[in-house]
């Protein structure tokens, strides 16, 4: 048997200096008995895949409602995405592969249903309690919300994976208060920084896969991105007479193993440019280290203006969006009014004299998937509906 200690010893022989070593963490919030033979990322990325809040994500919202049709990407493919594209990426870096996909797997449950949408009606209603920001909420997720241990709330993850939570996008939590343990200035470890831009290259260009699936974005109106052209004219050289479909296929993988490619190249330019010797040193380099370089993140950058002005901002899509806040912004108000409609385990929160009765609410519609949130919104308004 392979023993979690050997495990540790592999670790050091094998993945480079300025990898994150699970004999290095810092630890869990609460004190527990390490595992005989699974690393400390092992049995966090087990905590996550077997929590509720995990499975949940299969219906949730990416861009297309799940109802819209079972092609679609939900924030469950979305997130195994993610890891896959991660784990390829922190394998070729020797970096520690258990760390980076317990992060990539985590990085989501903070989600609401129906995506950003509903997040900024949240926000709105929590402003003067801190607000609700997925990051921060996802970290509630795994510290209070699950419960699955008899001697302690929340899956009870090590640090760096709760890091990883957090610190995974730092652009949204500008205007947040982090938790004191976390220093909101210090770089978060390379694993962490991996997952960042590996969720960025899964949804770029899966949303734009979607997209053209759902016939709000056309070939023609791709053909003002370079980034699309030069990869469309490098399959049509390479292959003759391709059906549309296989051929967009081919492309959209072709753009991901670009992208991965040059951002292993760059990352590895970067450490040697900074003189990184170990994961300390990426913590307090002035920035971070996984990145494109500038010809890539500009091309990047042009079809992330694209898929904003053109998907994300279409008529359909903010016509759900819009839907999805007035309906969200009526189920509040509703048990706002009147606390005893929550479900018992939410309304034993509001004994909890540390917990205000609109945390609570929050708690519980961020919880929800996008049809349980539908559903809840007919049994509370529909007449006809049984409750």
């Amino acid at each position: 048997m392979l023993t979690r200690k050997e495990i540790e010893t592999w670790e050091e022989k094998t993945l480079s200096p300025y990898a994150m070593k699970s004999r290095y963490s810092c630890g869990r919030k609460h004190s527990e008995k390490e595992h005989l033979y699974r690393s400390i990322y092992q049995r966090d990325r087990d905590r996550v895949i077997h929590s509720a809040a995990f499975r949940r994500l299969e219906y949730k919202t990416q861009v297309f409602v799940y109802h819209e049709g079972d092609y679609y990407r939900t924030r469950l493919t979305h997130t195994l995405e993610v890891a896959q594209i991660a784990r390829t990426i922190s394998k070729n870096l020797r970096l520690n592969e258990d760390l980076t996909e317990a992060i990539a797997l985590v990085h989501d449950v903070g989600h609401t249903p129906f995506g950003h949408a509903v997040e900024e009606v949240l926000d709105e209603f929590m402003e003067e309690e801190g607000g609700f920001n997925h990051n921060i909420q996802g970290l509630r997720v795994v510290d209070t919300l699950e419960e699955r241990y008899p001697n302690f709330r929340g899956l009870n993850l090590s640090w760096e994976t709760r890091e990883g939570i957090l610190k995974h996008n730092p652009r949204q939590l500008q205007e947040y208060s982090l938790p004191q343990e976390f220093n909101q200035r210090q770089q978060p470890t390379l694993e962490v920084q991996v997952m960042d831009i590996a969720d960025e290259i899964a949804y770029n260009n899966h949303d734009l896969d979607d997209g053209i699936k759902s016939g709000m974005i056309t070939e023609a109106e791709l053909k003002k991105i370079q980034l699309w052209n030069v990869t469309d004219k490098n399959i049509r050289d390479k292959y003759s007479n391709l059906n549309k479909e296989l051929r967009i296929y081919l492309i959209i993988r072709n753009l991901i193993d670009w992208q991965v490619t040059d951002l292993i190249k760059n990352t590895l330019k970067n450490i040697k440019k900074f003189k990184v010797a170990d994961f300390k040193d990426v913590r307090s380099c002035n920035r971070r280290l996984a990145a494109f370089n500038k010809e890539i993140f500009d091309l990047r950058q042009e079809l992330r203006e694209f898929l904003y002005g053109n998907l994300y901002c279409h008529w359909r899509v903010l016509r759900m969006s819009d839907k999805a806040k007035r309906f969200v912004k009526s189920l509040f108000t509703v048990y706002f009014n009147n606390p005893d409609l929550l479900p018992p385990v939410f309304k034993k929160d509001l004994k909890d004299k540390s917990k205000s009765i609109k945390r609570s609410i929050c708690d519980y519609i961020a919880g929800m998937t996008d049809r349980y949130a539908l559903e809840e919104y007919k049994r509370l308004f529909d007449p006809y509906e049984k409750v």
